[in-house]
């Protein structure tokens, strides 16, 4: 008994001991990491009293502004135009990551430092005030408490996609712009990217979800945002985790954020785990044309709707996979055969 005794105390302080020695490692690790967004990461200025507070635990909505500031710029002012707005939420408690889409020729309300309002383009709300600025005029647009802010630049997409091995994507229809003999007034962004299923790299994938000059703007969102959940999907969360810091380096290299803080950073990065598993569901933002074409514009009900479905998103009932023998699947499945129209190969409806 006495072995026995020894024997099993010994056990004890072994698995104590990997125990401890397992939770240091990780805290290690996750100090490198918060660590590497602090000291390689860009902070965006005057926003730190404009964001709204977090609960602990509780979902976060996140402002994405894709512009084409550069890295050699990035210490010029007014070196950058805003490009995309996209607001994001991560809530892993409703099984789904919502992203909606905000047209950058929306009419808006945009609140100016002197109390005034201006009537504008909500791009217009970048050039006039960056990305402070254009917070407060999501914010009051919609309603939604924004927590966090990001700002992306091309060269940080670009990275970051070649990072990941790049990404497979169904390519509609060909999208070509070449500016030879064009005059300056004529002249765009230059881009080849041939129709079919394809592997887009670097410039190619930035080219592609930026392009709108034949397109409305809903459609380069919805081109967008099929991009993201074409991306979410080819990617395993092991494979992301495997290069982890280096692609935490891509993002704080390139970006600028209000994440500077030890805390909110760990809350940040708990949260975007947690929610990683998750499908992204898009929520379309419908707006329509202003007479004249110079803006899109909203009614307060269609736009409450919208907010509504953003800030409640979850996930789908319908089935994702062919294998899958749930009752819900097989329901959708039998609704699909239903809607076929006669003649349409199986798995195709109109």
């Amino acid at each position: 008994m006495g072995v026995l005794k020894k024997a099993a105390l010994a056990g004890v302080l072994v698995v104590l001991l990997t125990a401890a020695t397992v939770s240091s490692a990780a805290l290690l690790e996750v100090d490198q990491l918060v660590d590497i967004v602090r000291n390689e990461g860009q902070a965006i200025p005057g926003v730190k009293n404009v964001l709204d507070d977090i609960s602990d635990g509780g979902p976060q909505t996140v402002l994405v502004i894709g512009s084409d500031r550069r890295y050699q710029d990035r210490g010029i002012k007014g070196a950058a135009r805003s490009d995309t707005l996209i607001l994001v939420r991560l809530d892993p408690d409703r099984g789904v990551t919502a992203v909606m889409s905000i047209p950058r020729d929306l009419k808006a309300q945009i609140p100016l430092d002197n109390g005034g309002v201006a009537t504008d383009k909500i791009n217009a709300a970048y050039s006039l005030g960056g990305p402070n600025l254009t917070l407060r005029t999501v914010r009051k647009l919609t309603g939604v408490p924004i927590n966090h802010i990001v700002e992306v630049n091309f060269d940080g997409f670009q990275r970051a996609v070649n990072r990941l091995g790049c990404v497979f994507i169904d390519v509609d229809h060909r999208y070509y712009h070449s500016n030879v003999g064009l005059p300056l007034s004529a002249q765009y962004a230059e881009i080849n990217v041939e129709p079919g299923y394809q592997k887009l790299c670097g410039s190619q994938s930035l080219d592609y979800v930026r392009f709108r000059h034949t397109d409305s703007d809903f459609v380069r969102a919805a081109r967008q945002q099929d991009f993201l959940r074409q991306a979410k999907g080819q990617f395993s969360l092991s494979s992301i985790l495997g290069d982890r810091k280096e692609l935490l380096r891509i993002f704080s290299r390139y970006t600028r954020t209000d994440l500077r803080s030890r805390e909110p950073i760990l809350k940040f990065l708990k949260l975007a785990f947690l929610a990683s598993k998750n499908p992204i569901r898009e929520v379309k933002f419908p707006a329509t044309d202003v007479a004249g074409g110079t803006y899109v514009d909203i009614s307060p009900a269609t736009l409450q709707q919208t907010v509504d479905e953003f800030r409640n998103a979850r996930e789908s009932g319908g089935a994702r996979q062919t294998n899958d023998k749930s009752r819900a699947a097989k329901k959708a499945r039998r609704t699909q055969r239903r809607r076929q129209a006669p003649g349409l190969p199986p798995g195709i409806i109109p």
